[in-house]
């Protein structure tokens, strides 16, 4: 266990019921934050868990779990539990009694086929619950109840299309950035719920969506088009609105050049040995380095070309321009400075990704690995009032569920 204060969510309890990626990212979020959170897993197990290779295995060599897994489910307790079954919507029911959050992402209509509809059971049996509600295009609308997955959302919010070069035409963005994006907005909804009732006292539904998250990534994609109306073409990794905003070339590796305003300009020029160009009429505004980016970019490319990256990184952040090295997984992972900010977190054998936020008083901690299927049904159970006979009983039923299926 941690000896570090508790966190800012200390004494919140979250029913985590979502699998795959943008629930148990929000839900790892809140508990990495102080939450307790009970991960209830269906009958064969979040899907995740096999999703690999990599996979971590245990002295015999049997799968044990998936990095993928791994990667979002720290923190939690976990239980495994037929939902479709009266013994286990009981055990969902005396677990929500002091319960703060339920968050889920089945199908719409998935809970109300099961008797726990929000507006039909939930909210009047737990009128201070707050229940948060993850799915792919929401509840109604001409796509209402659909499911959906993180690339098939890029594909449809426009984000393909923005992504990728002239060459390779609409890509995936490489990361599942809408499933995260989802999970992040989800954890602001939930906490904003948590604050109105402190003043009301009454929970409320929280509702994320995949699509809606998308179609908000559209920045500033979405503003120049209200404004200009012109469709945004593939710039690949130069920016559509400001210049030099781009990947270049030097002789060790590749460095990324954001400048932001014209004094940055202005450094940047006196460090590569042209501070005239800051003062040519083609360059001197952002405006103009848009209007002439093309013959911006081959002067740049060229007094980039014989540099070297590391050292050219340094001269540029000195002078407060931004810029930086192309790096792979690895180097980000192995970096000092990723060291030094917490960013990669060990217990025991686990390694993980660090929390980003850092609260001064009530920080984030690493307590506990994730964890393998049902490993907490016992103490779960027993925490919530069960004997050891009736726990046996709720398995033997397969209300609770002690082995995947």
């Amino acid at each position: 266990m941690s000896d570090t204060p508790e966190g800012a969510l200390s004494g919140i309890k979250v029913i985590d019921l979502s699998r795959v990626l943008g629930g148990p990212f929000c839900t790892q979020i809140l508990a990495d934050h102080g939450a307790d959170v009970i991960k209830v897993e269906p009958p064969m197990g979040d899907e995740t868990r096999e999703w690999g290779p990599p996979f971590e295995t245990d002295e015999e060599g049997n799968t044990v779990s998936s990095s993928y897994f791994k990667g979002t489910n720290r923190n939690k307790k976990c239980i495994a539990l037929d939902l479709r079954q009266e013994g286990a919507k009981e055990i969902l029911f005396r677990l929500l009694e002091t319960a703060d959050v339920l968050i889920e992402n089945f199908k719409v209509g998935t809970l109300e086929r099961w008797g726990m509809g929000y507006e039909e059971v939930l909210q009047k049996r737990f009128p201070q619950l707050i229940h948060c509600q993850i799915t792919g295009f929401g509840n109604d609308g001409p796509l209402g109840g659909f499911p959906g997955y993180d690339a098939v959302i890029q594909a449809m919010s426009g984000l393909n299309s923005i992504n990728g070069t002239p060459g390779s035409g609409p890509t995936r963005i490489g990361s599942p950035v809408v499933d995260l994006v989802t999970g992040l907005n989800a954890v602001i909804g939930i906490n904003m719920a948590l604050v109105e009732r402190n003043r009301s006292g009454l929970g409320q539904k929280v509702e994320s969506t995949l699509y809606d998250t998308g179609v908000s990534l559209q920045h500033p994609h979405a503003a120049n088009w209200f404004m200009n109306g012109k469709i945004p073409v593939i710039t690949g990794n130069a920016h559509p609105n400001v210049v030099p905003y781009d990947l270049f070339e030097t002789r060790t590796r590749p460095i990324f050049l954001a400048v932001g305003n014209n004094g940055q300009f202005k450094k940047a020029m006196e460090v590569l040995g042209r501070p005239e160009l800051a003062d040519d009429p083609r360059f001197i505004t952002n405006g103009e380095r848009n209007i002439n980016r093309i013959a911006l970019t081959e002067i740049l490319t060229e007094l980039l070309a014989d540099e070297e990256c590391q050292e050219l990184t340094s001269r540029f952040l000195a002078v407060g321009v931004p810029a930086g090295p192309a790096n792979n997984v690895g180097e980000v992972l192995t970096d000092e400075h990723t060291l030094h900010r917490k960013m990669v977190v060990e217990i025991d054998d686990y390694k993980g990704v660090g929390a980003p936020v850092k609260l001064s008083r009530t920080p984030a901690s690493m307590r506990t690995a994730p964890g393998l299927f049902a490993q907490d049904n016992h103490s779960v159970l027993s925490e919530a009032g069960y004997s050891d006979e009736e726990i046996a009983s709720l398995v033997n039923s397969g209300a609770v569920v002690d082995k995947k299926r």
